[in-house]
């Protein structure tokens, strides 16, 4: 037990020191430039395109469609290649995490089947930064036009090369770059053996999303504007309130399972 107790207190030192940082940053004005693309995105009646794979969607999930954040989010995911597409939802089984991820060819399928307006924003979470689809995703984005905001790791993405033909990573991509503090590899405590454990990139993720959120959210308050945010759903009113609002972007907003 004790060398549990040890190793539990390791990880929540890595968490919270990782967590104390991006705090500091965000509040030495980090958050600063992606919350008013954020901010200016939303007043020209645009949406916040979050896109992420593997366990990189958790930000997505964070961003798009929770209690607590911005109506006007729209969410990517891989395998919209098979609801709205022509893929096979075999090609899921147990690769959405793998070859559909590094696979090149599906960016321009991807960014043709989703709900995308000239006036959106993107947010792409990546901890390697380097996969075929992401970077693919980033850059077809950019050549339409779109300001892309990139979560990644800067330890990893520049440990490793590219898997892109473009010799490109997320981070020399995206317009705006947040690093999520992740080291190489993701995990924080090494296995004796080998190996490591305790991963902190989809913690350090949730968080950079709510500190964007809430900073977004403040902005559209200073500025004396009524932020479109959503209530939870199981409390009383809950629907009525986020009904009425999803309805002004009705055709632009993709929340699937």
């Amino acid at each position: 037990m004790r060398v549990i107790s040890e190793s539990i207190t390791a990880f929540s030192s890595e968490v919270s020191t990782r967590l104390d940082g991006i705090t500091e940053w965000a509040l030495a004005g980090g958050v600063d430039a992606a919350a008013q693309a954020l901010v200016e995105t939303l007043d020209n009646g645009g949406v916040i395109q979050a896109f992420g794979t593997g366990h990189s969607e958790a930000f997505a999930m964070e961003i798009a469609g929770r209690a607590g954040g911005l109506i006007p989010t729209s969410k990517i995911a891989l395998r919209d290649l098979v609801l709205h597409g022509d893929r096979n939802v075999a090609e899921l089984d147990s690769l959405e995490g793998s070859v559909l991820e590094r696979e090149t060819g599906v960016a321009e399928e991807l960014f043709n089947l989703s709900l995308v307006d000239p006036r959106d924003i993107f947010m792409i979470a990546s901890n390697s930064g380097v996969n075929g689809s992401i970077v693919g995703l980033a850059l077809a984005a950019k050549e339409r036009g779109h300001k892309v905001i990139a979560i990644t790791s800067l330890e990893h993405t520049n440990a490793v090369e590219t898997k892109h033909p473009s010799g490109m990573r997320l981070s020399e991509i995206a317009d705006i770059v947040i690093d999520n503090r992740a080291p190489f590899g993701d995990t924080t405590l090494e296995v004796s053996g080998g190996g490591g454990v305790g991963a902190v990139s989809s913690i350090t993720a949730a968080y950079i999303a709510q500190l964007l959120t809430i900073e977004t959210v403040q902005r559209l308050v200073r500025a004396g504007k009524k932020p479109p945010i959503y209530i939870s759903a199981n409390i009383p009113g809950g629907d009525d309130h986020n009904n009425a609002l999803i309805g002004q972007y009705v055709g632009r907003l993709r929340r699937d399972a």
